[in-house]
């Protein structure tokens, strides 16, 4: 079979792609033809005769596995595939090994695989007060760290977490006695299986002769020990990814993997695939000026086979508003010269910042959409905050009441809350009226005794805020959040970050309402933002908006990135690592092709309350803006994270102090403090 598919290779991928025995790192820039190059690697073992059935390809979704798939059978003459590579997610092969060889753990293969709802619905029966998204996190993140019950307990050192270990016990239980797995376990079971029996991981790597990975920099712990598993009779791993792409640090995946890839397997061979087919060289040039301040990082430098191109244009505004309004000028005549509007992109760091731009392509006629997100006020805190200001402005909204009235969460469970409308619908009253009327016993008859006075309190809070809401309204803000304490419900969530900034967007947009309109009420602010949410009408030109986590993989002619500034982009403290910000720095660049927009402005709300804000260290470091550049220690730590010693093990950080390059960590192993600095510990 002719290998004219090679003739549309360059030389660096062509290197790749006709590579075939011993293991082989393509690391491949943004925009460097990743996919083109892996998938015709697939097709060129195959069409120098490589049984089909002895290659496996791992990608991370399922778009992915389709999209390869389908380029790569299309290089392929169809003759060659009677029996097809298998190419697939590395959830779905976890549970193709685990539907042969689930008895190796004294388990049925019958098994049942649980969604998101049926684990969170049974941890909910196992603990009722701990924060379910919290416990979901926490036991995935031992699950991908290969951490069982009984050394999560021996790491546990907090109080919440030696409560999280004992959950994370009853919840195994009850899946090993119902015969469920979770999507975890459809990585760790097969790697118990095969550390179980050697035997049999050898066959099945015998089996697998040739086996590819996408995006290696996104694998986590299990993935990575998973794989050498898979390797143990050979030595044909390929694995291709970017370094500089690394962004789900926060949801386990680790960077070492890639950037110790050629120390884990041996006689390792690296390409590096440097040109970009996407981007103009000057914005592939202030992307490579950033990124090179990263310090783990293997090293490449993208080189662009196009134009040189347009300057990048940088905006500095007083406030969001005037950010806004630059930006959706910019778009109004682009989309008046011709352009489609689906060639055009927003990107921000914090969800949050999506308000100010809604409101604003919402007053201007624009078509938008929110990718791989909710627009502002459909988001679920959101919905709780307008829910809670409505029940201010009418205690009759019975449907805004049973929303919130056990938000953040004060026992008043369903059960609870059907009675209470069982009750008005055979009263004819609102709920909250018969909170309001009905004697305590009374009411205690209704919902018991101890539900009857947190509902005669929440009732009382309630009236207090109406009170205080008619003598100031700024004063009234200020209660809301110290009587109900809802923004810090979110902060042990994993996604608490999120969702307190955007709390903090809310509050600070309903203070600068009062200030601008001193003669309207919290009802005009509610009825307002209720018609600058309902939607647009659809349309397939819409301009996106997105975070930059959703942008990976993306590409659009004009992009603008708002948001520079210290605090929003990076993100500093809070566990956040510099690199990893940086790195998604230079994602949200390279997703631009012809011209790019970067903004940063003056003033935001921060936490709730406008605060003056300086630009982002990234202008500076990309070479957009004079500054000084400094490079700085890559990770952070933070009370109570979990880490691991090559001699202790795991342990629990419970101090961290800034020490030279490193920090000085004072870290409990099951039950001995020590101190040690970072450097020689793996944060999990």
């Amino acid at each position: 079979m002719s290998n004219n598919f090679l003739s549309s290779l360059n030389e660096s991928q062509k290197d790749a792609a006709q590579h075939i025995d011993g293991s082989l790192l393509i690391l491949a820039g943004a925009g460097s033809g990743k996919t083109k190059t892996i998938t015709t690697r697939l097709a060129y073992l195959i069409s120098i005769g490589i049984d089909p059935a002895s290659i496996l390809t791992l990608t991370f979704t399922n778009k992915a596995a389709t999209e390869m798939r389908d380029r790569a059978y299309s290089l392929i003459d169809p003759s060659m595939l009677n029996t097809p590579p298998l190419l697939c997610t590395f959830h779905k092969f976890g549970l193709l090994l685990l539907k042969f060889y689930m008895k190796e753990l004294n388990r049925n293969n019958n098994f049942i695989i649980i969604d998101t709802d049926d684990k969170k619905r049974i941890l909910k029966s196992i603990d009722k007060e701990l924060s379910l998204p919290l416990l979901a996190s926490e036991i995935s993140k031992y699950k991908n760290s290969i951490l069982s019950p009984t050394e999560a307990k021996a790491a546990a050192q907090l109080k919440m977490y030696q409560q999280i270990a004992d959950v994370y016990e009853k919840y195994e239980n009850y899946l090993e006695k119902n015969n469920l797995v979770d999507f975890d376990d459809l990585l760790l079971l097969p790697y118990k299986i095969l550390s179980k029996n050697k035997k049999l991981a050898e066959e099945i790597s015998q089996k697998y002769q040739y086996i590819m990975v996408d995006e290696y920099q996104d694998t986590n712990e299990l993935q990575y020990k998973l794989l050498r598993k898979l390797c143990c009779t050979h030595n044909n791993l390929c694995v291709v990814g970017d370094d500089d792409q690394s962004i789900y640090g926060w949801r386990g995946a680790t960077i070492k993997n890639i950037l110790n890839f050629t120390e884990h397997f041996d006689n390792t061979k690296v390409v590096k695939l440097q040109e970009n087919y996407r981007s103009t060289n000057t914005i592939l040039d202030h992307a490579n000026q950033l990124i090179e301040h990263n310090r783990d990082r293997l090293g490449k430098t993208l080189v662009g086979t196009r134009e040189k191109g347009n300057s990048i244009k940088v905006y500095e505004s007083s406030d969001e508003n005037e950010e806004t309004r630059k930006i959706v000028e910019d778009i109004k005549s682009l989309i008046a010269s011709g352009e489609k509007a689906s060639n055009i992109a927003i990107l921000f760091r914090v969800n949050a910042l999506s308000r100010s731009l809604e409101e604003g392509f919402n007053k201007a006629g624009l078509a938008y959409r929110l990718v791989g997100g909710m627009k502002f006020y459909e988001r679920a805190e959101i919905k709780d905050l307008i829910a809670y200001f409505r029940i201010l402005t009418n205690n009759n909204d019975n449907f805004s009441l049973k929303r919130i009235i056990n938000k953040p969460k004060r026992g008043i469970g369903k059960t609870t809350i059907e009675k209470l409308d069982a009750k008005s619908i055979e009263l004819q009253k609102p709920i909250f009226q018969i909170i309001e009327e009905f004697e305590p016993e009374e009411l205690a008859q209704v919902v018991g005794k101890k539900n009857s006075r947190t509902l005669k309190v929440f009732m009382a809070s309630v009236m207090d805020l109406k009170d205080t809401l008619e003598e100031s309204k700024m004063r009234f803000l200020d209660l809301f959040e110290d009587t109900f304490d809802y923004r810090s419900s979110y902060d042990n969530a994993p996604d608490g970050f999120d969702r307190q900034s955007n709390i903090d967007e809310f509050y600070g947009y309903i203070r600068d309402y009062f200030i601008q309109n001193p003669f309207l009420g919290l009802e005009d602010f509610l009825n307002e933002i209720a018609l600058e949410s309902e939607n647009s009408e659809f349309t397939d030109e819409m301009v996106s908006m997105m975070s930059i986590h959703a942008s990976k993989g993306l590409e659009y002619k004009h992009l603008f990135i708002i948001g520079l500034e210290e605090g929003f982009f990076p993100i500093i403290g809070d566990g956040s690592d510099i690199e990893e910000e940086r790195r998604l720095g230079y994602v949200a660049i390279t997703r631009a092709m012809d011209n790019l927009t970067m903004s940063f402005v003056h003033s935001r709300f921060y936490k709730g309350k406008r605060a003056l804000l300086g630009k982002s260290r990234f202008l500076s470091e990309s070479g957009l803006i004079k500054g000084s550049l400094t490079i700085e220690k890559n990770s952070m730590y933070k009370k109570g994270d979990l880490v691991k010693h090559k001699i202790f093990g795991m342990g629990r950080v419970q101090k961290a102090m800034k020490a030279g390059k490193d920090y000085k960590l004072t870290i409990n192993f099951s039950g001995q403090r020590r101190d040690i600095l970072s450097s020689f510990i793996e944060k999990i």
